[in-house]
């Protein structure tokens, strides 16, 4: 079901928003203090391509420690981020998701855009991982 979810996403519109966030990624480094967004951009971007079956998890719940990006560095790389790119995204995310709750198909695709608008508010210190990998961590941090 995943991989038929993730062929009509990628021709139905989930093409669209994943170029936009390599073309947010590639404005980012150009600019090479915009590296870390630039990276941060590309991961997401593939995640918006083929979103059935992943899931956005952040850094630090999944291996337990916090790192640069996790830290206050990072909530400083959001801050920027959102200004500069991350609400323009949102704003493409929340287009599409009214698009797609139009039709009562396009109701799953509509969530995971709705999902998407979130992670393009923060994106630094987040990664991409099976559910299973999310539920794992998330299971493993509640013992």
């Amino acid at each position: 079901m995943r991989t038929i979810g993730n062929i009509i996403w990628f021709l139905l519109g989930g093409v669209m928003m994943g170029l936009a966030w390599w073309f947010f990624g590639l404005l980012a480094f150009i600019s090479i203090v915009g590296i870390p967004w630039g990276r941060a951009c590309f991961v997401i971007g593939t995640f918006s391509f083929f979103p059935f079956g992943q899931e956005a998890i952040g850094r630090d719940e999944l291996t337990g420690k916090e790192d640069i990006g996790t830290g206050g560095f990072g909530v400083i790389g959001n801050v920027i981020w959102f200004l500069l790119a991350g609400v323009w995204l949102a704003i493409g995310h929340l287009l599409s998701a009214v698009a797609c709750f139009i039709t009562i198909i396009g109701i799953p695709f509509a969530l995971q855009h709705l999902k998407l608008a979130v992670i393009s508010l923060a994106p630094i210190g987040q990664t991409i991982v099976s559910k299973e990998a999310a539920a794992r961590a998330r299971y493993g941090q509640r013992r």
